[in-house]
């Protein structure tokens, strides 16, 4: 197992401190934040850690502060319900005595019933896109330095853009963003794993598509980004070490805030879960 996934299934393994309290850790990777994705999934495991034979279904965030690395969080479980059919669990991170963050989530019973979904866009395989190393031999000498500092780390989730335009220039370009995204090394069977190294990656490069209209970038020094809230609903079986398809968009950006919304496909077209998500995507003088 690769040495940056080995680390995320560390993150995610949350320290029991009491009953319905958890502590969880950062990697230490030199990030200023902690990012969102981690205390998403961490969140999702502390909450999934109180609940028996039900299996989450959906999840809706809220960042309040920026997380701090060098310190724990610590995960709060509130039991709100527990039905005959579905389990309502909620969840407060704290840091330094303050709230960072807080998730409602639910959980339901494996059910039979109506179903639809929407087709998948079609759109190259990841096959025949470039890997993240041949990225790296493409572009990053000329890349911005923010842009070459995020990709040399070693990450836990492997991601190959569709469509590198927004990469490399400063183009205004539909906000529309096509990524498929996977573990970088075989998952436990454990589909609860599975589920919290998704809500893990679901907050990689979903923001990011407000900017695409700007031609601007999230490593701009002149703009101030981050997550106010994240929604995530799970659909149908999948497995997160396979390739996904991150179909996503931004219908509305104002108010220094942009709207996005995320749809995630199998290789074979079947549409696992669904995504929405606002974030501030302020501008300010570069000095500041």
């Amino acid at each position: 197992m690769s040495g940056a996934v080995e680390t995320l299934l560390s993150i995610l393994d949350l320290e029991p401190l009491e009953h319905n309290l958890f502590r969880g850790r950062s990697p230490q990777v030199g990030w200023q934040r902690v990012f969102g994705g981690q205390v998403i999934g961490q969140a999702l495991v502390a909450a999934g850690r109180t609940v028996d034979g039900r299996a989450a279904h959906s999840l809706h965030c809220y960042f309040m502060r920026p997380g701090d690395p060098a310190v724990p969080i610590i995960y709060e479980v509130d039991r709100i319900r527990d039905g005959n059919s579905f389990t309502t669990r909620r969840v407060v991170a704290v840091q330094h005595g303050e709230a960072i963050f807080s998730m409602a989530a639910s959980f339901q019973v494996a059910e039979d019933g109506l179903d639809h979904q929407i087709a998948m866009p079609d759109v190259p395989p990841p096959e025949d896109l470039p890997s993240e190393s041949q990225l790296k031999e493409l572009f990053m000498e000329s890349a911005p330095e923010p842009v070459r500092r995020y990709w040399q780390h070693a990450r836990p989730i492997e991601v190959r853009p569709v469509d590198l335009r927004h990469y490399i220039s400063r183009e205004a370009l539909d906000p529309v963003q096509h990524v498929w995204i996977r573990a970088s090394d075989t998952l436990p069977d454990d589909p609860d794993i599975h589920r919290c190294v998704l809500a893990y990656a679901s907050d990689m490069t979903l923001l990011d598509t407000a900017l695409f209209a700007h031609g601007r970038l999230i490593f701009d020094r002149d703009m101030q980004v981050a997550s106010l809230d994240h929604s995530l609903w799970f659909h149908r079986p999948f497995r997160a070490d396979e390739w996904l398809l991150y179909a996503e968009d931004s219908p509305s950006a104002s108010g220094a805030r942009g709207f996005t919304r995320g749809s995630l496909f199998s290789r074979d077209g079947v549409l696992v879960a669904s995504v929405a998500q606002e974030g501030l995507i302020r501008e300010r003088p570069e000095n500041r």
